[in-house]
């Protein structure tokens, strides 16, 4: 998928890119898979923000994707290539036998017309979900599960794909896009081939508005505030680091620069092989 940019006439033109939109087949959604989704504008149930930024921004519906393809040893055509408002992959519309219809994340290379299925005898080709006991070594999978039976919950981004490392004694070992590697059970489901529209990352908004489109609001800068109103606000001129012995927090003291937020003692960390940076976890 190409992204299209402009001659610089005015100043969001200047450096403003989209996405062309080529690979899209169908403009509008199918309604049996869609629901409304009901703004918050960043409050809870008291009607007290708790997330800041958030508000305002167009329509979305959301789509009702199928991440389990738990429909074993049924055939289904591609009947549509779709945008999805709500992420940044696009949608597969599915056309089953039977006349079901599902979205699923669309990998690269699946057109209209392909023929998909999933299952323990379904074949290891692009856009068939198998277990991964059934996946040959070394092969790109998305839409990865944690949990066998949950549905995939990894690696469903645009231009994102893992790879099947090895198995042995029940496990698979995967190493993801961040370059963590993990184990998970072998009886998990994961989609054969890399997740479509790569050219996702080369997308740049250019302006404020496009911003505003998606529901985001600006958000004021802590060093540019009053002592009141931010741990970093105050001091006489500019201070980039949060000046002198205070450091970047948010505006309820929470550090931003150099804190783990991760619970050494989540039950999921033995299941980690290797960190994100490259080094072994500990306290397994």
């Amino acid at each position: 998928m190409p992204v299209k940019s402009f001659r610089p006439l005015t100043p969001s033109t200047r450096y403003i890119t989209i996405a062309d939109f080529s690979d899209i087949t169908k403009s509008k959604p199918e309604k049996s898979l869609v629901e409304i989704r009901k703004k918050t504008g960043g409050r809870n149930h008291y009607g007290r923000c708790t997330a800041r930024g958030i508000g305002g921004g167009h329509k979305q519906k959301i789509r009702l994707v199928d991440f389990k393809r738990n429909k074993h040893g049924v055939e289904a055509t591609v009947a549509a290539i779709e945008y999805d408002p709500l992420r940044s992959a696009r949608l597969a519309l599915l056309e089953y036998k039977d006349g079901e219809k599902r979205y699923i994340i669309a990998p690269v290379g699946v057109v209209v017309g392909a023929k998909l299925m999933s299952g323990p005898a379904a074949p290891p080709e692009i856009g068939n979900c198998l277990p991964l006991k059934a996946i040959p070594l070394a092969s790109a999978i998305h839409n990865i599960e944690l949990t066998p039976g949950r549905g995939g919950q990894m690696v469903r981004s645009a231009g994102g794909a893992a790879t099947l490392m090895s198995r042995d004694e029940g496990y698979a070992q995967i190493k993801l896009p961040s370059g963590e590697i993990r184990k998970t059970s072998e009886d998990c489901y994961a989609t054969i081939g890399q997740v479509g529209n790569t050219e996702h990352e080369n997308v740049v908004l250019g302006k404020a508005g496009r911003s505003r489109h998606r529901g985001i609001r600006p958000i004021t800068r802590g060093v540019a505030r009053n002592p009141v109103d931010h741990p970093n606000g105050g001091g006489q001129g500019k201070s980039k680091g949060g000046g002198g012995w205070q450091q970047l927090t948010s505006p309820w003291g929470l550090q931003a620069k150099g804190y783990r937020t991760r619970n050494k003692q989540k039950i999921s960390n033995r299941f980690i092989v290797v960190r994100r940076d490259g080094r072994p976890l500990k306290n397994k």
